[in-house]
Formats: C-alpha cells, structure tokens, sequence
C-alpha cells in the first residue's frame, strides 16, 4: 500500500517532465480561486464535516497540465479544520473528453477534551491521511458535462480509518441563463462511501447563483443520505458567500 501511494504522488512529476516542450515558456501559468464564508463547514465524507460556520479556501497554481491545489479550511473562531495539498495531473485533455489523476497528503483537526486533576482542556490534534483520485470528465456541450468520480484514501495511524472508497456519479451545468445577469450552476451527484466496513450511498447537490462579470457569488451545498451505515447527520445543507478569481502569467522573452 505505502510504495502504490508513492507511486501515485509521483507520477504527476514524471509526466509533467515528459510533457514539456521547447516552447513551454510561453504557456501561461495560472493562479486561480474560490474563497468561501458559509454558515456550516459540509465534508461529503461525513464524519469529517465541521458543523459550524467556516472559512474555504479553493485555490490552484498551474501551467500546462500539472497543477498545485490546495484546500485550506478553517472554522470562523480562527481554528484550522482540514489543510488538503492536492497535486494533479491531466493525463488526457480534448474539446469533449479529460482525464485527470491526483494525489496528495491531507490533515484533518479534531479538538479533544482531556481531563486532568479534575480540569478541562480542549486539545486540538491532528489526523493525517493519503488519498488518490482518478477523475474521467465527458462535455456534452459548453454547458453540460458528466463525469465519474474515483478518491481512495488511507489513513497513515492506526485509528484512523485504513480505506476509503468513494465514488461517485455527477453532472454539471454550468452557467445557466436566468435572466440577462444572474446564471446558476448546478452540480447533482449520486454518490458511494465506504469506509473500513461501513458504507453508505449518498445524494448531493452544489447550487452556485452569480451575477455575469461579477466575483461575487451565493453558494449553496445539500446533502441527503439515501442508506448509510456511516456515522453523520443523513440531511444537512448550507449557505454560502464565495469570491472567485483568476489570473494568468507569462514569463516575457
């Protein structure tokens, strides 16, 4: 298990080397985000959901097809949640078909109430996890795009759970027409968790109102268990305000 997820975490180094190309300067880099402030921190893995009011951090650092993405998560009292450092790959891009593979090394925080010489502290400790994805994407159109899902995650202490599996099924329409400034993105999805033993079959939707030309955004994420053995709440749902960016870079000759 440990010498598959090395090979996974390198793999993208390998291929980006051997994707290079003479003119490889003139190829933009990109910086790129979403910045979200929502009133309830959801994890499509359940048991890794804050619950309370959270600060998102979506961000992405690329050039060619070899991007950095990290995922940053904090509640809104200052304290971190989940720090994700995505590394991903696209191993295939066309006008109708991509296929991206990624890694990365994963901290959950979880606050812990000890007891000493009849004394309360909180302690806020750390879990740490590998994952691995797998990522094939079929655009119907400039609006519509269906895709599947594949994360595998293992956890590196023996508390943890060992495997995760999650899979899913989701469909995207992006931008949308409600009228001739505001668009809506929707984001449906089915979805399969099994963790260790226990599994659970999941629905969710992500909803995205914005105005044309405008950063600013309402977000909205709804999640319904459908049969699960997993611990969590079955329904939750938030709110959300998101900032989102994006700026390109060119080294000059």
């Amino acid at each position: 298990m440990k010498k598959a997820i090395v090979l996974i975490c390198i793999l993208p180094f390998f291929c980006s080397i051997l994707a290079q190309k003479p003119d490889s300067t003139t190829t933009p880099a990109i910086f790129s985000g979403v910045i979200t402030a929502t009133n309830n921190g959801i994890s499509l893995i359940p048991s890794f959901s804050l619950g309370k009011p959270a600060l998102l951090f979506d961000l992405s650092l690329g050039k060619g097809r070899l991007s950095f993405d990290p995922m940053l998560r904090f509640g809104l009292d200052g304290k971190p949640w989940t720090f994700v450092f995505w590394w991903r790959y696209k191993l295939a891009t066309t006008q109708k078909f991509t296929l991206s593979i990624g890694a990365h090394p994963s901290v959950v925080f979880r606050s812990v109430t000890t007891n000493s010489n009849g004394i309360s502290n909180e302690l806020l400790t750390a879990q740490r996890y590998m994952a691995w994805e797998v990522a094939p994407t079929f655009v119907v159109n400039k609006k519509v795009s269906i895709g599947i899902y594949y994360l595998g995650s293992h956890g590196l202490t023996k508390d943890l759970a060992q495997l995760t599996t999650f899979l899913t099924l989701r469909s995207t329409l992006s931008n949308l027409n409600l009228s001739k400034q505001l668009t809506l993105t929707l984001i449906p999805q089915v979805y399969f968790l099994k963790m260790d033993e226990r599994e659970g079959t999941y629905l969710n939707a992500t909803l995205v109102l914005g105005k044309k030309n405008f950063p600013l955004a309402i977000s909205s994420i709804i999640s319904q268990a459908i049969d699960t053995e997993i611990a969590g709440k079955k329904w939750v749902w938030n709110l959300g305000l998101t900032y989102n960016f994006h700026k390109k870079y060119v080294r000059r000759p």
